[in-house]
């Protein structure tokens, strides 16, 4: 999506600043305000009419609240609407005080149903059209530069209420592993929070002292209702926050997807477009591996480069747009493949069918042989390079393990932060594993220090990690930097294991099989399909495949054509 203005919009507006001094003034000097909140014509409106109904609301009536589910997106045709956001300690903000005819509500979780992130409250009897979501969908399709417009305000909302930290509040201590990775899931899943350290921030130790928790009770969330949990999981912050998706256990999809890195969304998007009933299924966020990048520069048409998250976040809209049910966070527990349709069971006990499955679980982190290692892991320990931890390690020295891509766009990356990054490899130099321009960019950064040919030994600390061990091959002796903050890029293994209760074929390493790799002399005329009829494997979980994003996509825009192939065949065969 563009970065321009829209000159129609522009042209359009008719918005005065009557009534508006209590309005957030971060919101009025947004750059890219008139995007944010853009008045459609007379012409668009009607343009939208025939997707939407007719309703009518009075004053004080409440159209949704923070956390609650909207019923759809209210464009106005008269009256007025005050839009408010607020956290879980009750701070509110003005984001728009008088929204009039031509505006629209809501933001870009609309289009998956999911909870509101504002209160938006009728302050002059309403008129206006109502889309409800599948409706809005439907909108985005026919309409395409009208529903190019909205749907880059819809994102823009969403971008503002992260910046401004409205949503969730987390209260804990920078050296809590589940403190940092429940950041991590709402980050990744584009959800607004706001994170106070508990010995630090005023708010948080006000909250405190009226709470009174346990040692155990921390890291605490207050939820946009005001309820409170104590040391939650991923899981139960989404059920807090009303992520957790809802799946009709009786409808047989034509693909469930399991995996949403860049192979699976790209497989969602494909299918979902071409008219296929799809479900995606993951238990963490969008992107995968690929979307804690902070920056791919290799990724066809994008020259300056794209964050991982930017992409993966480009991607779940697109697909949510042409009606993909994705589920995140859904884990996946089983595949079972005895009988029509295929099953997948997933860790509540649903199960979800499907005439086809896609696999494009990608890979999980490579952990090293150091036997102490789990014991820091969120304490100094990481395996991702984000803004959350670039704040961590500020100003402080990092050690950095790993000679792919990975690695080295990680180091690039914490260079910025940090005062200095130890880059550890395995190998002589980084030519065969990591592309030339970013060994170039790495070579040209005065603090970074490479050190080739060496392995980390042994972690040393108490609560966090203190002190790194390592040595270089030929040494003798260890050698050791004082740090708190080691990250660990050196590959991952592939997440496989769910698909035991279904046979599918692996090669040694757990990678599955797909096409003529299946068996010797295999004559499989679907290169993706693996050895169960309907099920299929993409993205780096596939055996042979090129650990790439532009090739994950690939492959993910390839197996929906395969997926029309089986489909076709099996109901001939019926």
């Amino acid at each position: 999506m563009d970065n321009e203005s829209n000159p129609q919009s522009n042209a359009s507006d008719r918005r005065t600043d009557e009534g508006k001094s209590d309005e957030d003034p971060s919101v009025r000097n947004n750059p890219r305000y008139y995007q944010l909140y853009p008045v459609l014509s007379d012409s668009d409106v009607d343009r939208i009419r025939r997707f939407g109904s007719l309703t009518r609301r009075s004053a004080g009536d409440v159209l949704y609240r923070t956390g609650g589910f909207s019923p759809g997106m209210f464009v106005l045709l008269s009256g007025t609407l005050r839009a408010v956001v607020r956290d879980g300690l009750g701070h509110e903000r003005v984001v728009r005080a008088q929204m009039g005819r031509g505006e629209f509500s809501s933001d870009i979780g609309q289009l998956a149903g999911r909870p509101a992130v504002a209160d938006v409250v009728v302050t002059e009897d309403v008129e206006a059209i109502l889309l409800p979501t599948e409706r809005l969908r439907a909108l985005m399709i026919a309409e395409a530069e009208l529903g190019e417009r909205i749907m880059r305000a819809l994102i823009l909302r969403r971008v503002a209420a992260i910046e401004r930290g409205n949503g969730a509040v987390l209260v804990g201590t920078g050296d809590s592993a589940r403190f940092l990775g429940l950041q991590n899931f709402l980050r990744r899943n584009s959800q607004p929070y706001l994170a106070l350290d508990a010995h630090h921030d005023a708010d948080a130790i006000a909250l405190l002292h009226r709470l009174a928790p346990k040692r155990d009770d921390f890291p605490l969330v207050i939820c946009p209702d005001g309820s409170v949990l104590r040391n939650p999981d991923n899981a139960q912050l989404a059920s807090c926050l009303g992520l957790v998706p809802e799946f009709d256990l009786a409808h047989v999809y034509d693909v469930v997807i399991v995996g949403a890195g860049p192979a699976g969304l790209a497989a969602a998007v494909y299918a979902a477009s071409e008219g296929l009933s799809v479900a995606v299924l993951d238990c963490g966020a969008p992107g995968g591996q690929a979307g804690a990048s902070m920056r791919i520069e290799n990724y066809l048409g994008f020259p300056t480069g794209i964050s991982g998250q930017a992409l993966a976040g480009r991607a779940f809209n697109q697909a949510q747009k042409f009606g993909a049910h994705i589920g995140i966070p859904c884990e996946v527990k089983a595949l079972h493949c005895g009988a029509s349709p295929l099953a997948i069971e997933m860790s509540d006990t649903r199960h979800i069918k499907a005439h086809t499955v896609v696999i494009a679980t990608g890979a999980e982190y490579r952990r090293p042989a150091v036997d102490n290692l789990s014991g820091f892991e969120g304490r100094g320990v990481y395996y991702w390079a984000s803004p959350v931890e670039a704040r961590l390690c500020r100003q402080d020295v990092v050690i950095l393990v790993g000679g792919g891509n990975s690695a080295g766009q990680a180091v690039a990356y914490l260079a910025d932060h940090a005062a200095h990054v130890h880059l550890l490899i395995r190998g002589a130099d980084l030519h065969q594993s990591m592309s030339r321009y970013l060994i170039e960019r790495l070579t040209s950064l005065s603090n970074v220090t490479m050190h080739r040919q060496t392995e980390v030994t042994r972690l040393e600390g108490t609560d966090r990690l203190e002190r790194v061990h390592y040595r270089t091959q030929g040494d003798l002796e260890d050698q050791s930097i004082e740090t708190h903050h080691l990250f660990l890029f050196i590959g991952a293994e592939p997440n496989t294991g769910w698909l035991q209760t279904c046979g599918v074929s692996v090669d040694a390493k757990g990678f599955v099989l797909t096409g003529t790799d299946v068996a010797a002399g295999s004559t499989r005329s679907l290169p993706l399909q693996t050895s169960v009829d309907g099920v299929f494997a993409i993205g780096d979980v596939r055996a042979g495949s090129i650990k790439r994003v532009a090739a994950a996509v690939g492959e993910g825009a390839a197996v929906v054509a395969q997926i029309h192939r089986f489909l076709t065949s099996v109901a001939r065969s019926d």
